[in-house]
């Protein structure tokens, strides 16, 4: 490979040529991670200061925001103080008002200026004096003017409203969206709602209760005298390449509907939008935002803030901002002259190494050339360097050190290997000494409860046996009543079966096994349980491979662990649910496994190490009994049962049975220790 011959043609190279160009890659790698690391801390520095500027500059545009709509709001509380507004709402005489107002309006640059009556309906609009009549009082500003406030701020103002003040506002309004780079998607194509400044000041009467409400606002939508005068005060006109260096805009909602910033035709950029990240910050989060954004075709250092009705939603954004370019500049030549530097002091680095380098390997080689004169068998040739560092004694103590690090190395190898063995053999000894003492407690546990069960159950049992045997050697014809009694004298059997066989097992008693189709002992098994599981409301859906080999077992032993976990499995599904068994073969071919699989409560994790124990359960009945005397019989045959389960989600149980029965299983099922 390309790498390793460089590496190996580095290698061997002269030990001076090595040191030369190890300390040249460290000097040039340090070099050029300084100079990320300065790069980034000088970005980072301008465009600090950039941003502090900008977040000025947006404060500085708030003033102007605020400043325009006071003047607003003080045209409009004067304007609402002249008598001859509330002589014309107590007369009646709406004519005389008109060339009033309309002069209030147009001298002081107004868009609309409307006077409603103490019901909030419209008594004269100056801009559209043709319409009047309608009802404004669901309007958020009238409603605080006729409880006698002076309320001033922004507003969305509808197509409809726009309309009755005149035409000319809603075409105003209108803007066709241009498509925009990185802006949000949004289902709409157009807007044709208009953000407006607006005042509202109540006319008050003799007695102080308002006659009605004079309003005025100032439509944002293509007025461009805020922005501008942004623009003025705050970057005076400056310049970059030919490009504005600042720019202002308006936004309603994600809109730019007044603004000076320029498309790539030279258009102030009506219609377009902001981008996707700025609008999910400001308008989405209600907060401000600080830092680059993508602005219709120049990345810039950009400050916005949402802009809020008086009900505090927000429905626009004021923005300024100031072109990236000239502080990416400004940084690449900071960066530029850094690196000059770098270079002219790595050059002189490299001639100081150089001397450096030819004074350090001088010795070594002499050592080199004594080293060929010892292989060539010169023993007594004698190594002369003057001096007392690292290679005077490097010189002095090479070949003893040498043979000394070779026999230690051997022996801690030697150590290690035997160490190692030890451990692995000590260890495989503690855990078969271990499995062997939880084997004989378990078994210990089981046998005491077998010598019990055993004396309880038996004389009942045999009762039951005896009586039901006597009611079957009577004759009695009744449909149905014969075929219980056979199928009681069958299961009494069975568990007299079950109790010799739990006491079969505690004490390792030999089994009786027989060629058996495992398919069958399922069938049979789940064909007793059926009605019960019904009764639960349970579904046992059954998924037995037809093809399954005949296999050496004792189908009592074997039954009493299905039905053990067949019972389990129901009680554990208190609601219902369903219950599915699997038989297969395994994959490794060499032994059977039957599954059984519910969707019930669960086995928290805790509790799976402790199932197969003796005596331990989680329910309040029973002893605890039926696993540990189903994991017997299975280990007993030389299979294993492996629990998987979620909380809630169901427990999975699977058995797994050799097809070949071992030397040792069978010595365990012949009943010896």
């Amino acid at each position: 490979m390309p790498t390793r011959r460089l590496i190996r043609r580095f290698l061997d190279l002269s030990l001076r040529r090595k040191l030369i160009l190890s300390f040249l890659a460290v000097i040039s790698m340090g070099g050029v991670l300084t100079l990320i690391i300065g790069t980034r801390i000088e970005h980072n520095t301008i465009i600090s200061l950039a941003e502090a500027k900008v977040w000025h500059d947006l404060a500085s545009a708030r003033m102007v925001y605020q400043v325009r709509l006071n003047g607003i709001s003080d045209i409009v509380r004067l304007s609402a103080a002249q008598e001859f507004l509330r002589e014309g709402l107590r007369s009646g005489r709406r004519e005389s008002l008109i060339p009033k107002l309309d002069e209030i309006r147009r001298e002081f640059g107004l868009d609309i200026l409307t006077l409603t009556d103490g019901r909030g309906r419209v008594v004269v609009r100056s801009r559209s004096p043709e319409i009047f009549g309608d009802d404004q009082s669901r309007d958020p500003f009238l409603v605080r003017a006729l409880q006698g406030q002076i309320v001033s701020g922004t507003q969305i103002v509808v197509r409809d409203e726009l309309l009755k003040e005149g035409p000319d506002l809603s075409e105003r309004a209108y803007f066709k969206f241009v498509p925009t780079p990185m802006a949000a998607e949004r289902a709409e194509d157009h807007e044709e709602n208009g953000m407006m400044l607006k005042a509202a000041a109540p006319v008050l009467g003799a007695g102080g209760a308002p006659l009605g409400v004079l309003y005025g606002g100032l439509l944002f939508n293509r007025n461009y005298e805020l922005v501008d005068r942004v623009k003025d005060i705050v970057f005076k006109g400056e310049k970059y390449k030919g490009h504005d260096i600042g720019t202002a805009t308006l936004f309603q909602d994600d809109l730019r509907i007044s603004t000076n910033v320029l498309d790539d035709k030279g258009n102030r950029a009506e219609g377009t939008r902001v981008s996707r990240e700025v609008n999910e910050a400001v308008l989405r989060r209600g907060q401000p935002y600080l830092g680059r954004a993508f602005v219709v075709t120049a990345w810039y250092i950009t400050a916005y803030e949402p802009i809020r009705d008086i009900e505090g939603r927000t429905i626009g954004m004021l923005y300024v901002g100031m072109l990236e370019k000239p502080y990416i500049d400004l940084r690449n030549r900071v960066m530029a002259t850094f690196a000059g530097l770098a270079g002219l002091c790595t050059l002189f680095l490299l001639g100081l190494l150089s001397f450096v380098a030819r004074q350090i390997t001088k010795p070594l080689a002499v050592m080199v050339e004594a080293t060929d004169k010892i292989a060539r068998g010169d023993l007594s040739h004698r190594i002369q360097i003057e001096g007392r560092d690292e290679i005077g004694r490097l010189a002095q103590e090479f070949n003893l050190m040498t043979e000394d690090l070779h026999e230690a190395r051997e022996d801690l190898s030697q150590w290690g290997r035997t160490l190692e063995r030890r451990v692995e053999e000590r260890t495989r000894q503690l855990r078969e000494t271990q499995d062997q003492l939880i084997r004989s407690e378990k078994l210990a546990s089981l046998g005491k409860m077998a010598a019990g069960v055993a004396h309880e159950i038996n004389n009942p049992l045999t009762s039951i046996l005896i009586h039901t045997h006597l009611l079957l050697e009577q004759d009695d014809d009744r449909a149905g009543v014969r075929e219980s009694l056979m199928l009681i004298a069958d299961e009494t059997a069975r568990c007299a079966q079950i109790v010799n066989g739990l006491l079969d097992f505690a004490r390792l008693t030999p089994s009786q096994s027989i060629p058996s189709d495992i398919n069958d002992i399922i069938e049979r098994t789940l064909q007793l349980l059926e009605k019960q599981a019904a009764v639960r409301n349970i579904r046992i859906e059954k998924k037995l491979d037809p093809s399954l080999p005949p296999i050496d077992l004792d189908k009592n032993k074997i039954q009493q662990v299905f039905s053990n976990l067949t019972i389990n499995a129901c009680e554990a599904m208190p609601g219902g649910g369903m219950l599915i068994v699997t038989s297969r073969l395994s994959r490794d071919g060499t032994g059977l496994e039957i599954v059984f699989s519910d969707t019930g409560v669960g086995i928290p994790n805790d509790n799976i190490p402790k199932l197969f124990d003796p005596f331990f359960t989680t329910k309040s009945f029973g002893t605890g009994l039926g696993l540990a005397v189903s994991y017997g019989i299975i280990r007993q045959r030389g299979g294993t049962i492996v629990v998987q389960s979620e909380v809630e989600r169901g427990a999975t149980f699977t058995i797994r049975i050799p097809l070949a029965v071992s030397n040792e299983e069978s010595e365990r099922e012949g009943g010896e220790p």
